[in-house]
């Protein structure tokens, strides 16, 4: 169940709370129409990092055991294979952790980050093209004792989805889940787009985060997050 009302309050400090509840007021208010799982024309397209601008605002969503839990999406990074030495398949590199980005796009690669953290990515393009977003943040919008509960958290902070293997974490997302169609109507994990579109003076670009080994390529400016949000993870 969803925090409302007096549930809210009692986790959440003043500040906290008018973040969550004008966000959750935004996201309803957006658009006349009904929240759309993003489909596969969204994702097959080649520009990865037009795409992952655009996922700023789109809303990431996880059913598990029953139990839905979202949030907004606020912070993404791009990479390009075969070219981007930041990439997984820089020069095509084809492993078995790397196959999923060769896979038509739509599809959710995870892996793990020093053997803990599930980071959960959208592979993007066509097939045999290996790009993909990393979803680094998002600002919680439903079930937040749920999410709560799996941080291990007693109030709501950024710190609670602010970096990729937290949120991760928050939304019950891990490796198991890696390769699995996001498009289809059976997964329970999907992007919805509730109509919210975060204009270029919005967004702030920057280097991407713990990609030195990748040369030239670590100063590219592909990591994207939406201006003055509190639920982006912290600068570099």
């Amino acid at each position: 169940m969803t925090c409302t009302g007096r549930k809210i309050a009692e986790i959440l400090d003043f500040k906290d709370l008018q973040d969550v509840l004008l966000s959750i007021f935004k996201q309803r208010h957006i658009s006349d129409k009904m929240p759309k799982r993003l489909t596969k024309d969204f994702y097959q397209r080649e520009d990865v990092v037009q795409i992952s601008k655009e996922l700023l605002g789109k809303v990431l969503v996880t059913t598990f055991d029953g139990q839905r839990a979202a949030g907004r999406i606020v912070e993404t990074e791009a990479y390009r294979g075969p070219d981007d030495k930041a990439c997984h398949a820089h020069n095509n590199r084809y492993t078995n952790r790397s196959k999923i980005m060769f896979r038509p796009g739509g599809r959710a690669y995870i892996y793990l980050c020093y053997g803990i953290h599930h980071l959960f990515n959208v592979v993007t393009a066509f097939e045999g093209m290996p790009h993909a977003v990393l979803v680094r943040a998002v600002e919680p919008l439903e079930n937040i004792d749920l999410m709560l509960a799996r941080r291990n958290f007693t109030a709501v902070k950024p710190q609670l989805t602010a970096g990729p293997g937290v949120m991760s974490k928050a939304l019950g997302i891990t490796r198991e889940w890696t390769g699995l169609d996001m498009t289809t109507s059976d997964s329970p994990i999907w992007l919805e787009d509730h109509g919210e579109q975060i204009s270029d003076q919005e967004i702030i670009a920057s280097p991407r985060v713990g990609v030195d080994y990748a040369e030239d390529h670590a100063l590219w400016p592909w990591r994207f997050r939406i201006k003055n949000n509190r639920w982006t993870s912290p600068a570099k």
